[in-house]
């Protein structure tokens, strides 16, 4: 699985899960400021706002932007009500991994969300405190998923300027993370046993 980060909430991740090259695209909005891609090809687009300001997306793509379950692809997805009205968070499983990514939320994961979302390979969190989790919280987020890797999202970048840098969440959550790089490869032979893992990506 190959991950790249976008801005703010927005990822892209290629995928093979059946022999079959598989893009996915989850969050990508249009931001009010800075670099962002114009359009994107993608089999599969995830909106956890509802599709409003989204950018141009070609191809014959699958869209979910709605609470419900569903597969294609190979790629299976699990989309929850999230805190806040017309919004979602997903689980998505595929190539023996799992992730979860919670949008854009200021409030903890209820317990009817951590029955989807709850012990998974990888979690994208927002860390940024605008409209998002601010450090500590996001930390208690961390501790009541228990993933084995954690991806932050919507910190402090040329599209979310006002939003908390990224060095806050690490403080809290008491680690130094590696260099960021513009895409990280994670296969599930190679995910840590005992200690989480964070993984910082620059924006592609």
């Amino acid at each position: 699985m190959h991950i790249s980060w976008l801005g703010s909430t927005a990822f892209k991740l290629q995928l093979k899960p059946q022999h079959e090259d598989v893009t996915v695209v989850i969050d990508p909005y249009k931001p009010g400021k800075g670099s962002f891609p114009r359009n994107l090809a993608s089999n599969i687009a995830i909106y956890t706002r509802g599709t409003d300001d989204s950018i141009t997306i070609s191809g014959d793509t699958f869209i979910l932007d709605t609470p419900g379950e569903c597969e294609t692809k190979g790629v299976l997805m699990t989309s929850v009500q999230g805190n806040n009205p017309n919004t979602t968070m997903v689980r998505i499983d595929a190539e023996q991994l799992s992730i979860a990514h919670l949008g854009l939320t200021n409030e903890l994961p209820t317990d009817s969300q951590l029955e989807v979302l709850s012990d998974v390979d990888i979690l994208f969190i927002p860390v940024g405190g605008i409209n998002c989790l601010e450090p500590e919280k996001a930390v208690k987020a961390v501790n009541m998923i228990e993933p084995r890797v954690v991806i932050p999202m919507a910190y402090k970048s040329d599209n979310d300027p006002q939003a908390a840098p990224l060095e806050a969440f690490l403080k809290e959550l008491g680690v130094k993370a590696d260099p960021a790089e513009k895409k990280v490869i994670l296969k599930k032979k190679d995910l840590p046993q005992e200690e989480m893992m964070v993984v910082t990506l620059a924006k592609e």
